[in-house]
């Protein structure tokens, strides 16, 4: 799991530490657990792929640890989802530059091709068709949300589904409480429609 490794990775600084500081690691290790599949989640659909949204998420979980592990705990969610955000942004920006450089270079998207096996049906799953009816419905809803700007679903992730407040989500997004409003208000009005069918 990703915390494993920031705490691994973090754990000399910490072993320096007084004896005090035990129950901080303990926290921390909680508190990264707690959160670590809602952000998995959260970066799978910003970048379609799941093994850069894991390395995304270790990366998050580390730069959090080094900077904000110091923080007040009230603290943490927030600051959490700021350096996640923060990652999710440079991955976003190095495509754009990976994608201008193919382009130059006359190499359109190439694409690998599926794997047969991941299309066979597991023989062992009890309900295939219900699996199928909410896989639709999941597939439905993330292809809404992947459809959104990134800066749009963040604010809906973050409002919506993270439950974040509005402050709270300025805070992640390093932006203002007007900006999170404008987003999030742009963002329901585009998936309002497209969830409409799935009704």
């Amino acid at each position: 799991m990703p915390n494993v490794l920031v705490l691994h990775a973090d754990r000399h600084r910490m072993d320096s530490a007084p004896a005090q500081a035990t129950p901080r690691v303990g926290a921390l290790d909680r508190f990264l657990r707690a959160v670590e599949r809602r952000a998995l989640r959260i970066a799978e659909l910003s970048t379609r792929d799941r093994e850069d949204a894991l390395e995304l998420v270790q990366d998050a979980m580390l730069g959090f640890a080094r900077s904000y592990a110091d923080k007040p705990e009230s603290e943490w969610r927030p600051l959490f989802h700021r350096v996640l955000d923060s990652r999710i942004q440079d991955h976003h920006r190095r495509a754009s530059v990976r994608r201008r450089w193919r382009v130059w270079f006359g190499r359109h998207g190439e694409a690998d091709g599926e794997d047969p096996l991941e299309q066979v049906a597991d023989p062992a799953d009890p309900d295939p068709f219900a699996r199928l009816a909410d896989g639709q419905t999941r597939a439905a809803l993330d292809g809404a949300l992947r459809a959104l700007p990134l800066r749009q679903r963040q604010a809906f992730l973050l409002r919506i589904w993270e439950g974040f407040d509005v402050a709270q989500t300025a805070q992640a997004m390093r932006c203002s409480e007007g900006s999170v409003k404008t987003h999030l208000s742009r963002a329901l009005a585009a998936l309002r429609p497209r969830l409409e069918a799935l009704r």
